[in-house]
């Protein structure tokens, strides 16, 4: 791969890199990528990349492709040589940012006769600094491309970021479960993954309530995607990552870990951690845990058959959360009047 030019992305803090490979290397090195997501998107054939096939036999230039990968350290550099060598080294833990459906046109054209592998084929390059803000590149890039929608590209790369925390030893006390691993295995104690990408996706919006099924999902869609751009993302000092690493530091109490399996719990934690993540830091689980006694024995005077309980769950998790150097020692009498109070409109 040649690589001409690197720039720093100033939005998402990340290395942008600018090059050229051939189609018989991105067909070697890029095109198994698309296979990394075991909950990717079904690919599409519609009657444009049967054209686009017809066209690279024919001698066309295909459009670029996008790569991405996230790495701190990288992020930052501005050397075009180790930069090259970040991606030799690393390409397997890249991802297909944009051109999935590109790459495999390509490698259905290089069966046909008359395929020219030598022929060059453009590249860019985003070295990000934290998945947090590959989400958001990913996601503004590929508004309004159909069929992925915003929900599932979180739920795709929420997969990849549980996996590369598992491998590093960053998750001791929690285990989360695909769905179809809850077919096979117990959830009893475990997290879903579709809860984890429901808090990632909070995470993104900066808000509680991302699902309404009065909207049908196009139109939810560019609503979550404008959330996504509203939400200062690109200036918030916490990430996802570390809300998670949290979420399994008190997991380390049951009680604690019971409360956050819950969905609306764990989106209303993700959301006040966001703000609080320093002060969270300094409680010990079991002091956690105390907390979340209280929190519940408070929002039981809630009356159920009043108010849509789950909305509720979330908005005042948030705040007990976000709140949480304030409201660490509250008693349950103190609580429910802060509950009244944050629900009496």
């Amino acid at each position: 791969m040649d690589l001409f030019d690197v720039r720093r992305d100033e939005v998402i803090k990340s290395a942008v890199i600018s090059g050229r490979t051939t189609y018989e290397d991105a067909l070697e090195r890029f095109y198994p990528l698309i296979d990394r997501f075991e909950e990717q998107r079904k690919l599409q054939r519609p009657r444009f990349y049967d054209r686009l096939k017809k066209d690279i036999l024919a001698g066309c230039i295909m459009p670029s492709i996008t790569l991405a990968f996230v790495n701190e350290a990288m992020s930052a550099e501005v050397d075009i040589d180790a930069i090259s060598d970040f991606i030799r080294d690393n390409i397997s833990e890249g991802y297909v940012l944009d051109g999935m459906q590109r790459l495999n046109t390509l490698e259905a054209a290089s069966q046909e006769d008359g395929f020219d592998p030598a022929r060059p084929i453009f590249v860019n390059v985003i070295i990000a600094q934290k998945y947090d803000l590959l989400l958001y590149r990913m996601i503004t890039l590929n508004n309004g491309q159909k069929p992925m929608t915003v929900r599932h590209q979180v739920e795709m790369l929420t997969g990849n970021l549980i996996g590369k925390m598992v491998g590093d030893g960053a998750l001791q006390n929690i285990t989360i479960l695909k769905e179809k691993e809850t077919e096979q295995n117990s959830p009893k104690g475990s997290f879903r993954m579709v809860d984890v990408a429901s808090a990632y996706l909070a995470f993104l919006t900066g808000g509680p309530n991302n699902q309404n099924s009065r909207f049908i999902e196009e139109k939810l869609d560019e609503i979550l995607v404008g959330k996504v751009m509203e939400s200062g993302l690109t200036s918030e000092q916490t990430s996802f990552t570390d809300v998670l690493t949290q979420v399994d530091r008190v997991s380390a109490n049951n009680i604690a870990k019971d409360w956050l399996r819950n969905e609306n719990n764990l989106i209303g934690f993700t959301l006040g951690a966001k703000k609080s993540n320093p002060e969270l830091s300094q409680l010990t689980a079991d002091h956690f845990a105390s907390c979340i006694v209280a929190f519940e024995a408070a929002f039981q005077a809630i009356n159920p058959s009043k108010v849509n309980v789950g909305k509720y769950r979330r908005e005042l998790s948030l705040h007990f959360i976000e709140n949480i150097d304030d409201l660490k020692d509250a008693r349950e009498e103190q609580l429910t009047e802060v509950f009244f109070e944050l629900t009496a409109n």
